[in-house]
């Protein structure tokens, strides 16, 4: 890939935001430029960074659901506690083969490697609808520091608006994903 550092100063905040955001490049558009330092706006403050976030006990782990045991109530209860607890959660046995989560991985990488052009249209200052949006931080206008990463919201409103406003590199596998795993969503 060509050495795209030359044609982007990393210590100016709108040109990277333009070239973020504007060109549709994201910040993997960044990170493939092979930079050597991280522009000022991704770096969290001090007060901000995890080292300060109080760590986990040793002898805890991160929760294990078992969907084939889901109408017990305890279940439900404890998917609530973890998430409140540790924001995140595994689930086993939900019934989703591997080769299907395997293609929503694959459809994913598929989007994420579409020029600039393509994936720009889904940021969402040009997205066809509010719920498909590409974007890089959660509100890059208000953050301390913008977030390092770059992911894709679809948001299933009904069958017609997934069918015709996703896009069309991931979306059959994600639809039919959506329609298998709706149970678990």
């Amino acid at each position: 890939m060509e050495d795209q550092s030359k044609f982007i100063d990393i210590t100016n905040f709108e040109a990277i935001t333009n070239f973020i955001i504007g060109e549709g490049n994201g910040v993997k558009g960044l990170a493939d430029m092979g930079i050597d330092s991280l522009p000022q706006q991704y770096i969290q403050p001090l007060s901000e960074r995890t080292a300060n976030i109080k760590k986990a006990e040793p002898k805890e782990s991160i929760p294990v659901f078992d969907m084939s045991k889901w109408e017990d109530p305890m279940v439900a209860r404890s998917i609530c506690e973890a998430a409140e607890k540790w924001g995140f959660f595994q689930v086993i046995n939900h019934g989703v083969p591997i080769e299907v989560l395997e293609g929503v991985k694959e459809a994913t990488y598929g989007f994420f490697q579409l020029p600039p052009q393509e994936k720009r249209m889904f940021f969402k200052e040009h997205s066809p609808s509010n719920h498909v949006r590409l974007s890089t931080s959660f509100i890059p206008e208000a953050e301390t520091a913008m977030e390092w990463k770059d992911y894709l919201s679809l948001f299933y409103v009904s069958d017609e608006e997934a069918l015709q406003l996703w896009p069309s590199v991931c979306r059959y596998t994600i639809y039919y994903f959506h329609r298998g795993a709706s149970y678990v969503i």
